[in-house]
């Protein structure tokens, strides 16, 4: 397949120092690909950027995790199909977050779905599916790289299809539509009220990033406690936020019903620490602050 031009975001800054960075795809493409025509701008459809697309003449548009509400005048360029590759089962979890909430909403099956796009978003026909298990502890990171593994095997049956013109369409079933809505700051705080299965689901569904936090009182100060991987204690039982263990290489806190033991956390500020080493600082246990 002739790639024939690649767009992706404009330069961001990040981190503390914001200093400009490419995004991946960016930086890949210098690297490996230096001569192929590159484009950032500011709104892909944008009427002057569009001509520029159409220049190229191009039979196909992939789009993935582009960031951007793609218009009709974008949509009407290609002369077969524009494609997008969405990270769930459609109809279930449009929008921004599908990996996440399929992890969060503790779902035990998700995929790659590769549909025709239009206008209103994630509810063009499907053209092809590959599904996958979510494990029971899988993280974010983990289920996004084999996604990706998916994504690539799947992304070329579908051309190939396009090209010898054996290509099926499958309208989605509008009855059973749910929505991945992006995720908020609310999202990420963890409520020791619930119960210990939902939280280690949350957990893992925001790992390594954003991430899902609680605030704890450590010295007299109220301060973010990062928790990247914890273990559900479903045997165990307390009051909501308690510490029923502390020491020893273990932390486990009461749920609503169940319990948590911490096994990777993140102090703010800090760096990411297993459970064992972030014990070995801490001589006194810090107060989790309960809403």
């Amino acid at each position: 397949m002739e790639v024939v031009a690649v767009v992706t975001r404009p330069d961001r800054p990040k981190g503390r120092t914001q200093k400009m960075q490419p995004s991946a795809v960016k930086a890949l493409c210098e690297e490996k690909y230096p001569k192929l025509p590159l484009f950032q701008p500011e709104m892909a459809s944008n009427e002057s950027f569009a001509a520029t697309l159409e220049a190229f003449e191009p039979d196909v548009f992939v789009v993935v995790a582009y960031g951007e509400i793609i218009k009709q005048n974008l949509l009407d360029i290609p002369k077969e199909i524009p494609i997008n590759i969405h990270a769930s089962i459609l109809p279930k979890f449009r929008g921004a977050a599908p990996i996440q909430r399929a992890i969060m909403e503790g779902e035990k099956e998700t995929g790659i779905t590769i549909m025709e796009m239009v206008l209103k978003m994630d509810a063009g026909p499907m053209l092809e599916i590959a599904k996958t298990e979510i494990g029971e502890d899988m993280t974010l990171e983990e289920l996004e790289h084999e996604l990706c593994r998916l994504a690539g095997p799947t992304l070329l049956r579908v051309l190939k299809k396009i090209e010898n013109g054996t290509l099926q369409k499958k309208e989605q079933d509008e009855s059973q539509m749910t929505f991945a809505q992006k995720i908020s700051l609310e999202d990420r705080i963890i409520d020791w009220k619930k119960p210990c299965h939902e939280s280690h689901n949350q957990i893992r569904g925001l790992s390594p990033f954003p991430g899902a936090f609680c605030f704890i009182k450590q010295n007299g100060q109220l301060k973010r406690l990062g928790i990247k991987r914890a273990q559900k204690c479903l045997d165990l039982s307390g009051d909501p936020g308690e510490t029923i263990t502390y020491g020893n290489g273990k932390w486990v806190i009461s749920c609503g019903s169940g319990a948590l033991s911490l096994l990777e956390v993140q102090m703010e500020g800090k760096r990411i620490l297993d459970i064992e080493s972030f014990l070995r600082g801490q001589l006194i246990p810090p107060i989790l602050k309960i809403e």
